[in-house]
């Protein structure tokens, strides 16, 4: 890939990376006062009204200050609306941003399509198809690595080995065919069934009855919808095939458990690399990311019902127990 030779944002961020390393070496003389450290300028991106992004950033800010970096950040809202990125974007720039952290997918894409010479940092986006192979863009995605699931489906139901798996092909056949083979390698048999249009649904439900021990839900827009959500437990509870949820609250509208992550963790990841990234490090030599920190929720209610123990060293490291 040809390097942009244009200087930019990110030659300006390692000058002044350059310029506070040189201020802090150097030898005060009597009476000289040390000249303030220059701030940065990042323009935060907000895609959504939601509490982890107000999570995400608080770590982030947090981060940036605990490690002595100036930084003057500018948060611009979406509110939910994509239109208002082309200007927010704009705006940005024109401020002289050195650095974006887009939170969400709808700022991030748009920041992604029409930013070639600012450094990206996206957080709470799903997967790195947000990011668009972008060259200038890197994050922290939310999507556990598909080993890592089935590791803990492992743990929590070591007795299951059946796992059914509801997708749509045109979103997910590449995580699926990924979590086939990582099924055969930890002892585990994939039932995989095709949802290419919501009509696909009940009859891929059925297929799996006498067949899975366990559905687990991967994020797909087409399968996993608040449209499908009653469907899909009930079948579940009725079958007694216990349902790995997306988040805590699909937790507590009844599936058995749910893998989930800490926010303010994922600012402070993103901290490290923007921090990276403002040190002189491009973008693309900073690989995204899933959310170092693991956490879950389960509900004790829903286990009752499937008649399943769990055991208690795994009910005391829960984040949430439902009960």
């Amino acid at each position: 890939m040809k390097r942009d030779p244009t200087p930019g944002p990110l030659l300006s961020a390692s000058r002044i990376a350059a310029v506070l390393l040189a201020v802090l070496v150097s030898p005060a003389g009597p009476g000289t006062r040390a000249a303030p450290r220059p701030a940065v300028r990042i323009a935060v991106i907000v895609s959504q009204d939601a509490a982890p992004c107000e999570e995400v950033l608080d770590g982030f800010r947090s981060f940036l200050e605990r490690q002595g970096v100036p930084a003057q950040i500018d948060v611009h809202a979406l509110h939910g609306d994509g239109a208002g990125a082309d200007a927010v974007l704009q705006r940005a720039r024109a401020d002289g941003a050195q650095l974006l952290f887009t939170l969400g997918s709808l700022g991030t894409q748009a920041a992604v399509r029409q930013v070639q010479d600012t450094p990206i940092v996206a957080g709470l986006v799903l997967n790195t198809e947000d990011l668009g192979h972008a060259a200038n863009a890197t994050g922290v995605v939310l999507e556990f690595p598909v080993e890592t699931e089935l590791r803990f489906m492992r743990r929590l139901l070591p007795g299951q080995r059946n796992v059914g798996v509801l997708f749509n092909p045109a979103e997910n056949q590449g995580r699926i065919d990924e979590a086939a083979r990582t099924a055969r390698d930890l002892g585990l048999h994939l039932h995989a069934r095709k949802v290419e249009t919501p009509r696909d649904l009940p009859g891929a439900l059925d297929s799996l009855n006498k067949r899975a021990d366990v559905l687990w839900g991967v994020a797909d827009q087409v399968v996993l919808n608040p449209q499908t959500v009653k469907p899909i437990l009930l079948f579940t509870l009725h079958n007694r095939i216990p349902f790995v949820g997306l988040s805590a609250t699909w937790v507590k509208a009844g599936a058995l458990y749910a893998l989930d992550r800490d926010y303010a963790d994922i600012g402070k990841q993103c901290g490290e690399m923007a921090l990276k990234i403002l040190q002189g490090a491009a973008p693309r030599s900073v690989p995204p990311a899933p959310p170092r920190k693991v956490l879950y929720s389960v509900n004790m209610k829903t286990a009752r019902i499937l008649k399943l123990d769990i055991q208690t060293g795994l009910l005391q490291g829960a984040q949430a127990v439902v009960d």
